[in-house]
C-alpha cells in the first residue's frame, strides 16, 4: 500500500497528493518518519509531568546535538514567541502575565531591515517594537537600556551588512541575547549558529527532521531556553496557547535521534536519482531545457528546473501545474511563466514513476 491509498483523507472526500514542492506547511510538511510514527503512538499510551519531560528531552537533545540545552515548541514560530518572552520576561511571574503589556520591561528587539520576515510577527506579538539597523555602527547605537534581544534569520544571512557572527558578538559583548530563526534549514552537528556565538537558534520540527508538523526544535543557552519553557505550555504565560503534547515532544525527539543516525549523502543521491527519472522522461521534448538548481541555506535538496517554449508545445507553466494537479492521483508542483519544478525532497519511493509519465503526458499535449 503506498500512502496515497490509505483512506484517512479519501473518506472525507478529500484528495491526497504526491507533494513535489518541499517543506511547505500548506501541504503538510512532510510525512514523518516511521520511527516518528512509532513514538507518537507509544507517547500517546502513558501519562507523564511535562515539566519533568521538558527537563529529560532538553538534556538529550544536548547530547545528541552537541550543544547546551535543547527545547521542543508547537512549531518554529512559537520558538520564536517564547524565546522573545524570555528576553523580555524572563521568569518573573508578574511580568511573565502581563505580556503583551510591556510596561516597566525591555521592549526593542532590534533585527538588520534585510531580515524582516513574515515570521517577526511572532516576536511582535510579545508586545515589542523591532528596531531595525542596517550597519554595524547603526547597530551599536541602536542598543540600549531597552533592548530585550538581537533577531536575525538564516535564509538572509548572506543578505545584510552585518554578519551572524558580529551580531552575535555585539550581543555577548553587551548581555543581551541573540536569536536566529532557521525553520527550513538543516540542524547540522556541530551548529554552524552556535559556533558563531548566537545564544539560541530555531528549527521547524516537520520540515527536513521529519517530525511532527506542530513541532519546533531550539537549541542553545540552557538558562534562556528553560526561561522559554516557562513563558509557554503548560505554564500560563503568553506562549499557553502553544501547546507542544507528550506526543509531539516524543515524536520530535525520536526525529532527532534519527537525524544524527540517517545516511544523508544516500538521501542525497536518492533525490538527484528521481529528478534524473523525471529529466529522462522528458529530455528529448521539443524546447525542453533542465536545470539542476543547488540550494541554499533553507530547503536542503536540489530541485529539477523544467523549462519549454510555450508556444510551441501548445501549454504554459500554469496549464502544467493545473493539470497535474487536476488529474488522478493529484501532484503539486511550483510553477513560473513556461516552467515548472520538481523538487524530489518530500517526495515519497517510487512517486516519480508517476510523476514522470504524467508530466511527458501533459506537455505532449496527450493528457
Amino acid at each position: 500500500m503506498t500512502n496515497l491509498e490509505f483512506p484517512t483523507y479519501t473518506k472525507i472526500g478529500l484528495r491526497p497528493l504526491i507533494n513535489c514542492r518541499g517543506t511547505y506547511t500548506i501541504v503538510g510538511g512532510s510525512v514523518v518518519l516511521p520511527e516518528v510514527r512509532a513514538a507518537l503512538v507509544e507517547a500517546s499510551r502513558q501519562y507523564i509531568h511535562l515539566d519533568e519531560l521538558s527537563a529529560a528531552v532538553g538534556a538529550r537533545i544536548a547530547e545528541l546535538m552537541q550543544c547546551e540545552w535543547g527545547l521542543i515548541t508547537n512549531g518554529c514560530a512559537a520558538a520564536l514567541c517564547q524565546v522573545t518572552a524570555a528576553c523580555v520576561a524572563g521568569t518573573d511571574p508578574e511580568k511573565m502575565i502581563r505580556l503583551p503589556d510591556t510596561t516597566g520591561m525591555k521592549d526593542e528587539v532590534i533585527v538588520q531591515k534585510a531580515h524582516r520576515h513574515t515570521y517577526d510577527h511572532a516576536v511582535r506579538m510579545v508586545g515589542v517594537r523591532l528596531i531595525e539597523v542596517e550597519t554595524l555602527a547603526e547597530l551599536e547605537q541602536a542598543i540600549n537600556e531597552r533592548t530585550a534581544m538581537l533577531l536575525m534569520f538564516g535564509d538572509a544571512a548572506d543578505r545584510g551588512e552585518i554578519s551572524i557572527a558580529q551580531m552575535a558578538a555585539v550581543g555577548n559583548s553587551h548581555g543581551i541575547a541573540s536569536f536566529i530563526d532557521a525553520a527550513a534549514e538543516r540542524p547540522d552537528v556541530p551548529n554552524r549558529y552556535l559556533a558563531e556565538g548566537v545564544s539560541a537558534v530555531g528549527y521547524s520540527g516537520g520540515k527536513c527532521l521529519r517530525g511532527p508538523q506542530s513541532s519546533g526544535l531550539v537549541l542553545g543557552r540552557k538558562d534562556l531556553l528553560q526561561a522559554a519553557f516557562l513563558n509557554g505550555a503548560p505554564h500560563h504565560a503568553l506562549g499557553r496557547p502553544m501547546k507542544a503534547s507528550k506526543e509531539e515532544v516524543m515524536g520530535l525527539l525520536a526525529a532527532v535521534e534519527m537525524w544524527v543516525r540517517r545516511d544523508h549523502d544516500a538521501e542525497w543521491r536518492e533525490w538527484e536519482r528521481r529528478m534524473q527519472f523525471v529529466s529522462d522522461a522528458v529530455a528529448d521534448l521539443a524546447s525542453v531545457t533542465l536545470q539542476i538548481h543547488q540550494p541554499g541555506r533553507s530547503n536542503v535538496t536540489p530541485i529539477l528546473g523544467i523549462e519549454w517554449d510555450a508556444e510551441t508545445l501548445g501549454i504554459d507553466g500554469a496549464g502544467v501545474a493545473a493539470a497535474l494537479s487536476q488529474g488522478e492521483p493529484r501532484i503539486e508542483v511550483f510553477h513560473g511563466a513556461s516552467s515548472v519544478t520538481v523538487n524530489p525532497y518530500m517526495m515519497e519511493e517510487g512517486e516519480e514513476q508517476i510523476v514522470a509519465p504524467r508530466l511527458r503526458t501533459i506537455l505532449t499535449g496527450h493528457a
